[in-house]
């Protein structure tokens, strides 16, 4: 293990070190917040990419994928237009204006008001969003690990201020372009172990067949029913109001492309993620299925969360556990036993057999409840960490941690730089007017302190909900709608004015929260019906608005 200390400890340290000792030096506003405007597009790309993969995406996903087959891919399916249209509308006008948040241009269409609502319903989500990227990586590596979770979070959060806090926009950008080389390294290697730790017989090819044979593949689902969460109608709709929104109004993306040398280069950057990030996304869950290939030649875990499997064995339902384990390793003997003696795979009697073992899971799952209500149940979280650390040599294991936790910091980093922007910009600067440039940074150093405060807080006090790379995408999808619908109107309808999308955000937020909380639809819905809605009662409640002499 002194490898692996010695690999994940020297990654972090370098990545850090590097960005504060390069970005040391910040003498003005527009260098602290705006890194002076001097990135080039592929630090713009990369610095994009690396504030999207968060910890989340490299723990949650590849679980995904291991329970449910590759179909999350088509949550980013609308990306790719969705990065054209900011390219084409959205990018020109911010760089136009010359702002320095996404918020300042709607005040300037619209006035004071509407420019502050926006700015602080993306305070609040993203400011929820900083605690859940800190808190995931901090939860899962807690107990599989054994390390003390108060303590991981704390370290984590720490070390993204301190860099933060000293380098800003530059040092957060310097960073990611590092994070991501090592993420892809990482990720790559990962793949190729899993590839050649199968049987001798069992090649890629083969290993497609066996996926395939249990519905892992299933890329494409062109159903209508607004409950799944994930099919092509979806992704092409919510997907692309979801991925406008965070890309065109989200200020710890637009502060990414604001750095950029130029429009062209900020454009180039934000096209390069655009169209890299599926491809990443597939190979992400690709990874996943590999590891669902792998576990069956492999005894898997009945239960992928260890302190789940042990609040049950600690229980009066420890007899039952131990009959259920003893069936999953019958079926998954036989699943084996077709799978390498079968020159033409039976394709119903694996169904048969893992639908069976779908079964035995539901019934652990009942076990774990009725002995531990506090345990969550998924164990998708838990799939590839539990893997890296119970198969692959050391020295990977190292440095898969180092990606998993590289991850958490780059997104989180991204977050308290765009909160502390948004902060200054938008809510404290209005009100201390004719201040120095050195007054504004240390400003900016101190809400970035401060909001990394807050994000430690919400991590330490967070409690993991079904799978987190969907709670990141839902709390995101509850605000986005509204957000997305007052820059929409901004951009494209100049009928409507300030008093009128001001309301009709409001309106629109209260009723987004409302068919939330009655789960009406999926999620993803929510992005487009509540650009819609705000929109649509920005028409309405314009018209009604007495007219002015």
């Amino acid at each position: 293990m002194t490898i692996d200390w010695i690999i994940l400890i020297g990654t972090l340290a370098f990545i850090v070190l590097y960005g504060v000792w390069k970005n040391r030096k910040n003498n003005s506003i527009e260098a602290y917040l705006k890194g002076g405007n001097e990135s080039r597009w592929w630090t713009i790309g990369l610095s994009v990419m690396a504030t999207q993969a968060s910890a989340i995406t490299f723990l949650s996903t590849p679980g995904q994928a291991y329970h449910d087959g590759m179909g999350f891919v088509q949550f980013y399916f609308g990306l790719p237009l969705a990065v054209v249209i900011i390219c084409l509308f959205f990018i020109p006008v911010y760089h136009r204006l010359k702002i320095f948040t996404a918020y300042e241009f709607l005040e300037e269409r619209f006035n004071l008001k509407t420019r502050t609502l926006t700015a602080i319903l993306f305070l609040v989500q993203r400011g929820l969003a900083a605690g859940i990227t800190i808190y995931a990586p901090a939860i899962i590596l807690s107990v599989v690990l054994g390390w003390n979770l108060k303590l991981l979070i704390l370290i984590i959060g720490v070390v993204v201020i301190f860099y933060t806090l000293i380098g800003g926009t530059r040092a957060v950008n310097v960073t990611q372009k590092q994070q991501m080389f090592i993420i892809f390294f990482g990720m790559i290697t990962a793949f190729v172990f899993i590839i050649k730790s199968f049987p001798s017989d069992i090649g890629f090819i083969k290993a497609l067949t066996v996926a395939g044979a249990s519905g892992k593949l299933d890329v494409i689902d062109f159903s209508f029913d607004p409950n799944n969460r994930y099919t092509f109608w979806s992704g092409i709709t919510g997907g692309l109001f979801l991925a406008l929104s965070y890309f065109g109004t989200d200020q710890s993306q637009v502060q990414r492309y604001l750095s950029g040398k130029s429009v062209k280069e900020s454009q180039l950057g934000l096209i390069m993620n655009g169209f890299l990030k599926v491809p990443m996304q597939f190979f992400i869950l690709l990874v996943g299925v590999m590891v669902f290939v792998f576990y069956q030649f492999e005894p898997a875990p009945i239960h992928f969360n260890p302190k789940a499997v042990e609040a049950v064995q600690n229980s009066t339902s420890s007899g039952e556990l131990k009959t259920f384990q003893k069936q999953l390793d019958r079926i998954q003997e036989k699943k084996r036993s077709l799978l390498l003696t079968s020159k033409v795979l039976d394709l119903k009697a694996i169904k048969s057999l893992d639908t069976r073992e779908k079964e035995i899971r539901v019934e652990v799952k009942t076990l774990i409840q009725n002995a531990d209500p506090e345990i969550e149940v998924n164990d998708k979280d838990y799939v590839f960490i539990s893997f890296i650390l119970k198969y692959l040599p050391q020295g990977l294991i190292g440095l898969l941690v180092a990606v998993i936790l590289s991850a958490a910091m780059s997104s989180t980093a991204s977050e308290l730089n765009a909160l502390a922007a948004t902060t200054v910009v938008d809510l404290y600067k209005r009100n201390r007017k004719q201040q120095s440039e050195k007054h504004y940074v240390n400003a900016s150093k101190l809400f970035t302190l401060l909001w990394g405060v807050i994000a430690i807080l919400f991590a330490g006090f967070g409690s993991l909900v079904e799978n987190l790379i969907q709670l990141v995408n839902i709390i995101g999808s509850i605000f986005y709608g509204t957000i997305l619908g007052v820059f929409v109107v901004a951009i494209f309808i100049k009928r409507i004015k300030g008093q009128a999308i001001f309301y009709a955000a409001i309106v629109s937020e209260i009723l987004i929260i409302g068919f939330f909380y009655l789960d009406f639809f999926s999620y993803l819905w929510l992005n487009v019906i509540g650009t819609a809605l705000t929109v649509t009662l920005g028409l309405v409640i314009q018209i009604l608005l007495p007219k002015k002499n």
